[in-house]
């Protein structure tokens, strides 16, 4: 198959690129220029906001599947479709869990009741449109540039899949690990690991939240699966793990491969320093289920998670951030409330 594969330069891009090759198709990324190649793939120079500049050259290549990287918004998916329609066989959304109502509910856009989880396709997706707040998205685009300010991947979602002409699918993604990672998610557990910290505190809320992850790799072969298989057609499937672990489970699972022998402390919500406490209302979990491309295409991951952990965990070691995006570094505040809760014991 010939496959044109739209912002394919980022994090999951060159995995996704290895996958199709090494299955026998052609690759084709279309870029702005300005990162690395994936190494094989063909390319097109160009800018994604004028995309329908671009559809002499798309349709002179005739490429079988397109596979879209950076949606933000209805308003993109619509042109996308619009400039592909009669030229190519079906085009691939990549999407995201924050769709469902269980997301805005973590975030207080969204009244309750608690929505059941595991997740599935089936379950209900947000009612309100914003998904993020203004102050959010200034912080989301510093590590996603391509999220405009109408982000938001329901929009993106109707427009593929209500398009009578031109077929789609849609794959919703986890909290993606890996190397290349640009929230470097190990990275708050890990150097407090490799400072030498003995105790490491979590507030019990998050300690207990449970969430959809998967290994970059292993993402990426799905999305190739879902893009080269017909039956995919019309269909939207979550990809995940197949079981959500907690954030302690997780914690425990890059403590035994960094050979930490410490201890994990939870702390009440009230008592936990403040640089730990995330917020939301963490008694909605967004464990979801990856069931239906797990039955309905075969899917399977090619990489062990032990083996996702060990490669995550050397990446991140080599590749430090400069400035931490999320629980920041603050050991006079942990140490302090480890004291009080010695002097209490």
């Amino acid at each position: 198959m010939k496959i044109l594969i739209i912002g394919g330069t980022g994090f999951m891009g060159p995995s996704t690129v290895a996958h199709l090759q090494n299955a026998g198709h052609q690759v084709t990324v279309f870029h702005r220029g300005k990162t690395p190649l994936p190494a094989g793939a063909e390319e097109i120079i160009g800018d994604h906001h004028r995309l329908g500049d671009y559809r002499p050259e798309f349709e002179r290549r005739n490429f079988d599947v397109v596979i879209d990287f950076i949606l933000s918004s209805g308003r993109q998916m619509k042109t996308l479709m619009e400039t592909f329609r009669g030229i190519t066989h079906r085009v691939v959304a990549i999407s995201s869990m924050d769709v469902y109502r269980a997301m805005g509910i973590l975030h207080g856009t969204e009244a309750g009741p608690l929505q059941q989880v595991p997740l599935t396709e089936e379950s209900e997706l947000r009612e309100n449109r914003n998904t993020y707040s203004p102050e959010a998205m200034t912080k989301v685009r510093e590590v996603y540039p391509w999220a405009d300010d109408e982000y938001d991947k329901i929009p993106v979602e109707e427009a593929v899949m209500g398009d009578r002409d031109l077929p789609g699918t849609v794959l919703r993604l986890p909290m993606v690990y890996g190397p290349g990672d640009p929230l470097h998610r190990f990275h708050h557990i890990l150097k407090r690991m490799d400072d030498g910290r003995r105790h490491i505190i979590f507030p019990d809320d998050i300690a207990a939240w449970r969430t959809p992850r998967g290994y970059v790799e292993n993402v990426a072969a799905a999305i190739a699966l879902a893009a080269t298989s017909d039956h995919a057609a019309g269909r939207i499937y979550n990809i995940c793990e197949a079981e959500s672990f907690s954030e302690l489970e997780w914690a425990r699972k890059i403590a035994a491969a960094a050979g930490w022998k410490g201890e994990f402390v939870l702390l009440p919500r009230d008592k936990t320093p403040k640089h730990l406490v995330l917020p939301g209302n963490t008694a909605q979990h967004l464990a979801a289920s990856s069931e239906k491309i797990r039955h309905e295409l075969g899917c399977r991951e090619p990489i062990s998670r032990d083996e996702a952990i060990r490669r995550t965990i050397e990446w991140e070691r080599a590749n430090q951030p400069q400035q931490p995006l999320y629980m920041p570094f603050n050991y006079k505040a942990e140490d302090e409330a480890l004291a009080r809760l010695k002097a209490t014991a």
